[in-house]
């Protein structure tokens, strides 16, 4: 009897030790594997690298509270610097891309062009100077003094490196430069955006291009314009010359999509040019029909430094009638289901309010009209209707989602083994 009330005693000394031991034990098991996150199958990338990379997808931040539990196994997360770019009437359409496409980690530069009348700009620059999260971050710009954009013209791609030298000089910063214009949208939030790219060297340069230039040749290639918002003020059309001239001899021409994602390091070389092709390419570009559709494609694939760092496509879902007219075709509800299968971040061209983006707010984006897509940085609550992201946390922590895995499975066949480099500056 004295024995059993001995342990009884015992029992109850050290039950509430053992209880919070087991715990902490506890505890420290799910920070452990909440810590190591859900790691997906391995995406062998060797034809970059050598070596395997893997795409992870849990909840990610640099510095969070649990951070030492597998920290060395996250790569650095990326930054994206955006030149989005409209004219007379975009305003609204200006907005609402920004909002979309909107994250603290990033920078953003607003372009009305010249034919925007002051007043739209003026709107565009009153919104984001009152907006507490653009504000309280300070990542998002308006050019106050626009340029002309000649449609077709190379003042296109004046404006397109006039924004690069702007964020190189006030964004610190980044890794990859995105142009957008109003009649684009994003297909995924930048949190997977963010998430893809990080497991991604960061000397890649995506940009459709091809060689096989075909009736380009003589409709781009061989006639000479000339752009009058050179010297005008006033934006009208390209003036064309009776002369042709003759295909180039120190330099291969490469054509493609105007839309790309660029690298800093290359974008540093075009702007500062260590040696002269750079600008060469510019001057010969001065009289060329759609300089956009050309220029980087050029430039990169005849540099030795960058012509092995391209993937050959834009990252964007657009779709063209058979065979191709000069715009592409307006995307609709009717293709919203291809456009989601193609697991391209971006698409265009959709129309001004098209109930097709709403359906991609809803849908994917799960963000409400007048509102960002929310991500791992919008820490308040969505109960009743609110805003989640009119409160903020650190802008270093992002939440991916399932649609991530789209854009992971689209680049797994870009930077397929067999496909990769036979496609690069062909």
């Amino acid at each position: 009897m004295k024995r059993n009330r001995v342990l009884l005693s015992l029992i109850r000394k050290w039950r509430v030790p053992l209880i919070g031991f087991s715990v902490i034990s506890l505890v420290f098991i799910l920070v452990g594997i909440l810590g190591h996150g859900i790691v997906s199958e391995k995406t062998d990338l060797s034809p970059l690298k050598g070596e395997s990379i893997e795409f992870g997808r849990s909840v990610r931040s640099v510095d969070s509270d649990f951070g030492h539990f597998g920290r060395s196994e996250l790569p650095k997360l990326p930054r994206f610097a955006y030149l989005i770019s409209g004219t007379k009437g975009d305003e609204p359409r200006l907005r609402r891309v920004l909002q979309a496409v909107y994250h603290p980690w990033n920078y953003y530069l607003l372009h009305l062009d010249l034919e925007a009348p002051q007043s739209e700009r003026l709107e565009l620059a009153k919104y984001v100077q009152s907006d507490p999260v653009i504000r309280h971050f300070g990542n998002v710009w308006v050019v106050g003094k626009a340029n002309v954009v000649t449609y077709k013209g190379p003042t296109m791609i004046a404006c397109v490196l006039h924004a690069v030298a702007i964020l190189l000089k006030k964004a610190k910063e980044w890794d990859w430069f995105i142009n957008l214009s109003a009649s684009d949208y994003p297909l995924i939030s930048q949190d997977d955006l963010i998430h893809v790219f990080s497991y991604l060297p960061r000397d890649m340069n995506f940009l459709e291009h091809t060689s096989s230039l075909g009736w380009k040749e003589y409709q781009r290639a061989r006639p000479l314009i000339i752009d009058p918002g050179l010297y005008h003020s006033k934006k009208s059309g390209v003036f064309w010359a009776k002369e042709k001239r003759s295909m180039p001899a120190s330099f291969k021409l490469f054509m493609g999509s105007a839309w790309v994602v660029l690298t800093r390091s290359f974008l540093e070389f075009s702007v500062w040019g260590w040696d002269n092709l750079p600008r060469t390419l510019l001057m010969y570009y001065t009289n060329f029909l759609s300089s956009p559709e050309g220029y980087f494609h050029t430039l990169i694939c005849n540099s030795k430094d960058y012509q092995n760092t391209t993937v050959n496509h834009d990252l964007h879902f657009i779709m063209w009638d058979n065979p191709p007219k000069q715009h592409p075709i307006t995307l609709k509800l009717e293709h919203f289901n291809g456009i989601v299968e193609s697991g391209a971040p971006f698409a265009r061209k959709f129309a001004k309010d098209d109930p097709v983006l709403n359906k991609i707010d809803y849908e994917i984006l799960k963000r409400s009209n007048g509102r960002f897509t929310p991500g791992g940085w919008c820490v308040g609550s969505s109960f009743l209707g609110r805003d989640p992201c009119a409160v903020y946390g650190k802008p270093y922590t992002i939440k991916p989602t399932v649609h991530s895995k789209r854009l992971e499975t689209l680049l797994v066949k870009l930077l397929d083994r067999e496909k990769f480099r036979s496609r690069q500056c062909k």
